[in-house]
């Protein structure tokens, strides 16, 4: 499986720090304030385009994908309508900028991450706060969903790993992961966890028995994403500059996706699932990529 360039998609004057995608756009947000809409099959831009009045660092699509979140600089967060194209709500809960949000969908939930370790969570049918739990952990980068046991795993800059339950938002567990913080977050199968630090490293952990079991040094910088593509493939993504597509099995790289290989100048922020073959990612050098098989 050797992965080759299908577009490259520059329309923003800044850098590229979130992606989403709802089957037919892909949505990105950048430093030049604007959150812009792009066809997935010709790389064009739609007509659908918000400037917000700072850098967007996190939007996530929730309701079905008729609502879009976003998560400015600032720490304010914005709630827009997709259909109707107006702003539902703004709120100013957070002091600091949001880099992390998820959606739960089958609980109508959307988690809210900040770079000062406060999450709150919002019900996405009304919009409404239903809980703050600050942690004074610093900056949260990412935050997943283990289905299997109702928990929401946070990786944050203070290095370590919590697991929170959904029904009563408890901390249940804390895992000393990544010495100078946590970048990225993979469960596999419910029952693998796989976290990207800021010592470059990936480290695989037993869900079942809390431990670590294999370290390996992946990247030369932080690791800001990795996603799962297909039944055997992970990519990961880091401020190195470079994408790294992996065997599942044997945690071994096939394919290095840098410069030479027509990827990005500077740092790789986010990766996004497309199809079993195809992802995109963006990053500082204010270009939005796509690569399929």
């Amino acid at each position: 499986m050797q992965f080759t360039k299908l577009h490259s998609i520059q329309g923003h004057s800044g850098a590229i720090y979130s992606l989403q995608f709802d089957e037919t756009y892909i949505y990105s947000a950048s430093a030049d304030k604007y959150v812009v809409r792009w066809n997935v099959n010709t790389g064009e831009q739609d007509k659908f385009a918000i400037k917000m009045p700072n850098t967007s660092y996190s939007i996530q699509l929730i309701d079905s994908n008729f609502k879009l979140a976003t998560g400015l600089s600032t720490g304010h967060l914005h709630f827009v309508d997709l259909i109707e194209r107006k702003e539902l709500k703004l709120y100013t809960l957070h002091n600091h900028g949001i880099f992390a949000m998820l959606e739960i969908p089958q609980h109508n939930l959307l988690f809210v991450g900040d770079g000062n370790g406060l999450i709150s969570v919002w019900n996405t049918k009304t919009l409404e706060l239903v809980i703050k739990l600050p942690f004074d952990c610093g900056k949260i980068r990412t935050i997943i969903f283990d289905e299997t046991n109702n928990q929401v795993i946070f990786g944050s800059q203070d290095g370590k790993l919590r697991f929170v339950e959904i029904n009563h938002y408890n901390l249940i567990h804390e895992l000393e992961a990544h010495q100078d913080g946590v970048g990225s977050l993979l469960l596999i199968d419910n029952e693998v966890l796989i976290s990207g630090g800021k010592d470059a490293h990936l480290k695989f952990w037993d869900l079942k028995s809390m431990t670590n079991f294999k370290s390996i040094p992946a990247h030369n910088f932080m690791i800001y994403d990795i996603l799962r593509l297909n039944q055997n493939h992970f990519i990961t993504a880091s401020r190195d500059k470079t994408i790294k597509i992996w065997n599942l099995d044997t945690v071994q790289v096939l394919q290095r996706l840098d410069l030479k290989a027509g990827g990005h100048r500077h740092s790789v922020n986010k990766l996004l699932k497309i199809s079993d073959n195809t992802f995109a990612s963006c990053s500082d050098d204010a270009r939005i990529l796509t690569w399929g098989v």
